[in-house]
């Protein structure tokens, strides 16, 4: 488990956006509403929510300090 500052991962968050496993669920519209995590694939979800808890991401911190 990480805690403390994430490394940022630009060739992760265009990984994301340009997945064909994201394309073929956005154009048949099977997704899962937001908050389901926990009924679809319950470790995963414990896991997320402890992890975006006990990390911080460089974004999150650079809005924190020139807001």
């Amino acid at each position: 488990m990480k805690f403390g500052l994430r490394t940022p991962s630009i060739r992760g968050r265009i990984a994301a956006r340009t997945s064909v496993k994201r394309y073929v669920r956005h154009n048949l519209k099977v997704k899962v509403p937001r908050g389901y995590g926990l009924v679809t694939s319950p470790r995963r979800a414990v896991y997320n929510r402890v992890y975006n808890r006990t990390s911080i991401s460089l974004d999150r911190l650079f809005r924190k300090l020139f807001k």
